[in-house]
């Protein structure tokens, strides 16, 4: 009896209870996206039973913001809703006209800028660029090349996503290839960067790191 009495009384508070429900929404991680939005997107009425919130349609719901890569939500007992949101950062510049869109690895639009800028390369793809495979192929080499490397990088060109060419600016050309082995490729670049220094002309292809060669 006792037992069962229990579970009773803990069953009430958790579902039936006016004390454990949600009566605030937190949310952390937001830069470019608006509180309001995520909260709105999140959906979760005020004085709904904190234990009732499904927290996966939650995320869902969160992740179809535009700008929202991912979110965890998660129950802040005994009356906060938690959302913690990843927000989509730019990786690459497409050119829109005079202007350029600066894109995500899934070419999502995440701000514009007026200028070339000068810390993401630009990519050319053929298609458009959201669900591009090839803006995906260049975002890979980007998130995982150094940063003396990509400091160097002024367009990579991606309309073959297996047959990848990085222009170094000066007339200088990377044969990447396909955007596998990044780290192995990256390495084998500086040594031969270091032998052979960047000219107008100067072509190196480590699409096979074991076999890079420079012409």
């Amino acid at each position: 009896m006792l037992v069962v009495a229990l579970v009773c009384v803990v069953t009430w508070g958790l579902l039936g209870s006016r004390l454990l429900v949600v009566r605030e929404v937190s949310v952390t991680g937001l830069d470019r996206v608006s509180r309001e939005e995520v909260v709105a997107a999140v959906d979760v009425a005020t004085g709904t039973p904190l234990i009732r919130v499904d927290l996966a349609a939650g995320a869902e719901r969160a992740e179809s913001v535009d700008l929202v890569e991912s979110a965890t939500l998660s129950r802040g007992w005994p009356a906060t809703l938690r959302v913690e949101i990843v927000e989509r950062q730019p990786l690459l510049a497409v050119r829109a006209g005079d202007e350029y869109r600066l894109v995500d690895g899934d070419g999502v639009r995440v701000e514009d800028s007026p200028t070339r800028p000068g810390t993401h390369p630009v990519v050319r793809v053929t298609g458009e660029v959201e669900g591009n495979e090839a803006v995906r192929a260049a975002a890979d080499i980007v998130e995982r090349a150094p940063g003396s490397l990509l400091a160097q990088v002024q367009l990579i060109d991606a309309t073959e996503t297996d047959a990848i060419v990085l222009d170094l600016g000066g007339g200088s050309l990377v044969e990447w290839g396909d955007p596998s082995a990044t780290a192995d490729k990256s390495a084998v670049l500086r040594v031969l960067m270091r032998e052979h220094p960047p000219e107008d002309g100067r072509v190196y292809d480590v699409s096979t790191p074991d076999l890079a060669i420079v012409r």
